[in-house]
C-alpha cells in the first residue's frame, strides 16, 4: 500500500499567522481533499496542540499524527510520517500549503511507484514539482531525515533512480508562503 503523506508542521514564519486556516476553504484542507483523492489513504503530520487543524485534516478523512517533531522542520516532520506507516509500500509526500496539485497528478505519481519506481517526482515543462514519491527500499534513509531540508539529499543520493512523471499541472509548483500567494490563488 502506498501510503500519502501531507505534511502540516510549517510555522507560517512568512505569512505572519497560520497559513494552513488561511483562506475561504483552509488550504489544508484543500490540500488533504486532492491528496485522498489521488492516492486513497492519507496520514497527516501535524503540530501538537492544534485542534482546528486536526479536526479540519479529519473531515478530509485524513488520519493524524500529532507530534512534537514538526517543530525540528520538514525533514523531520517527514521521518515520523514514514516511521508511523512503516508497513507502507512506499510513500507520496505533499505539502499542507500545495492547494492546487491535481489528483491526477498525485495518482501519477502513485501509479510510477506501483510500477516500481524508487522515487517518482510530477514534472511539467522540464521542471521538477512536488508532490515527491518514495519506495520502501529507501525508507531507512527517509527516517534518518531530520531538520528543515526535507528529502533533497535522498534526491541527490538516488538521482538516477528518479523517474520523471510528465504532467500537465502547474500546481506541482504552486506554494501559499505569504497572504499575497494566498491572494494570487
Amino acid at each position: 500500500m502506498i501510503r500519502a503523506l501531507l505534511l502540516c508542521g510549517g510555522r507560517s514564519s512568512r505569512f505572519g499567522s497560520d497559513k494552513l486556516l488561511a483562506g475561504g476553504e483552509p488550504l489544508a484542507l484543500q490540500s488533504a481533499r486532492a491528496l485522498r483523492a489521488g492516492a486513497g489513504s492519507v496520514l497527516a503530520v501535524i503540530p501538537l496542540a492544534r485542534p482546528e487543524l486536526r479536526r479540519a485534516l479529519e473531515g478530509a478523512g485524513c488520519e493524524i499524527l500529532e507530534t512534537d517533531r514538526t517543530s525540528r522542520g520538514l525533514g523531520a516532520s517527514l521521518a515520523a510520517g514514514v516511521e508511523a506507516s512503516a508497513s507502507a509500500s512506499g510513500w507520496i509526500v505533499a505539502l499542507g500549503d500545495m492547494p492546487r496539485v491535481k489528483p491526477a497528478t498525485i495518482a501519477a505519481v502513485k501509479a510510477a511507484l506501483e510500477k516500481g519506481a524508487a522515487i517518482a517526482v510530477p514534472c511539467q515543462g522540464g521542471k521538477r514539482g512536488h508532490p515527491v514519491g518514495f519506495s520502501a527500499a529507501l525508507r531507512q534513509e527517509l527516517i534518518a531525515l531530520d531538520g528543515d531540508v526535507g528529502a533533497r539529499s535522498v534526491l541527490e543520493r538516488h538521482a538516477k533512480d528518479v523517474v520523471r512523471v510528465d504532467v500537465d499541472d502547474a500546481g506541482i509548483f504552486i506554494d501559499v508562503d505569504t497572504p499575497e500567494d494566498l491572494q494570487n490563488l
